[in-house]
């Protein structure tokens, strides 16, 4: 009955937010005919008093921070990733830009007041943000209302709240959940480039399997990485050769990855000829990538050839400079 009025009700009335409308139908019905089902109430007490000020009483040292610490890291990464994803969620749905730093920075103040009153850490909510723009609410001060009146319920109406039947916010929610599915998702994962379907549909499987979306999260963003360096690991070496002089053009960027693939298609074999590396479309990255430098001349000049450094970037430059055994003949 709450799905059926969540999904009919705003097509004919919007004066009243359909959820509002089920919660109070719905629970009336339930106090009248004292039906068997699970209540609010049932989860636990609600407490109908203003929290006190308390500093936790609790050893601060080392040992309760090594306690305390993976459990905050999640916290924090699940919190701030679902706060972005409402921002960009809210954002689109009101045809507006939020600040996100702005945002992180609210809720990590917020979270460390809320902590000294005995709160819960909490984040924006995905489902219970969509619910307010849905229902016409679409600027800040919809957020202040919301906590206002959920104070107002729990100090004033907590009797009657803990009687609301768990079905009822059970099946808002399961609409919440159909109208903020991204259902072009499945569309992309057969268009995306592979990597990128693999990293979306691993993050998922792992969050369904731990219930923890701080693992999947983590394991996302390392693969992610892990094949974004892949992309990029690919360094193309053009050579053109005119009268024992052979000119090495390289495209691409240059680091720990993509040093053995730009290695390998360097012909070491040259001897008594000019040698000219051209690093116009390329960028060095590390020092390992300086180190591959210094040792493709070394082997090139132990053939009794000279060769010549040409077309660095200036913070290719600059990290040869500060890292690499070439001198100035090298350099042009």
């Amino acid at each position: 009955i709450t799905l059926l009025i969540v999904y009919i009700v705003p097509k004919y009335f919007k004066a009243i937010p359909a959820p509002l409308i089920a919660i109070i139908l719905l629970t009336t019905i339930y106090m009248v005919t004292g039906s068997n089902v699970r209540t609010v109430g049932d989860l636990g007490a609600i407490t109908r008093a203003f929290p006190n000020f308390l500093i936790p009483q609790v050893p601060f040292n080392l040992e309760t921070l090594a306690i305390i610490l993976p459990y905050s890291l999640s916290m924090a990464i699940v919190g701030l990733v679902e706060s972005l994803l409402t921002a960009k969620i809210v954002d689109e749905a009101t045809d507006s830009h939020s600040n996100k730093n702005k945002e992180s920075r609210g809720q990590g103040i917020a979270n460390i007041i809320t902590g000294l009153f005995g709160g819960m850490g909490g984040c924006a909510m995905i489902g219970q943000s969509v619910i307010n723009v849905k229902s016409g609410a679409t600027s800040r001060l919809s957020t202040f209302t919301a906590g206002v009146f959920l104070l107002i319920l729990i100090l004033l109406l907590g009797g009657v709240v803990v009687q609301i039947p768990m079905p009822i916010l059970a099946g808002i929610m399961v609409m919440v959940s159909i109208s903020t599915f991204d259902w072009k998702s499945f569309k992309y994962v057969k268009q995306a480039p592979r990597t990128d379907a693999v990293v979306m549909i691993l993050t998922v499987v792992i969050v369904l399997f731990t219930h923890n979306l701080a693992i999947g999260v983590i394991v996302g963003v390392i693969f992610s990485s892990l094949f974004f360096a892949t992309k990029i690991s690919n360094v193309h070496v053009h050579q053109t050769i005119e009268n024992h002089f052979y000119k090495y053009a390289f495209t691409g960027q240059i680091f720990f990855v993509s040093i053995d693939s730009m290695m390998n298609q360097l012909d070491f074999s040259i001897e008594n000829s000019q040698i000219e590396l051209d690093f116009t479309h390329a960028h060095l990255w590390d020092d390992s990538a300086v180190n591959a430098i210094d040792s493709m001349v070394k082997k090139f000049e132990d053939k009794n050839n000279t060769v010549f450094v040409k077309q660095l970037n200036t913070d290719s430059r600059k990290i040869i400079s500060e890292l690499s055994q070439l001198n100035e003949t090298h350099l042009t």
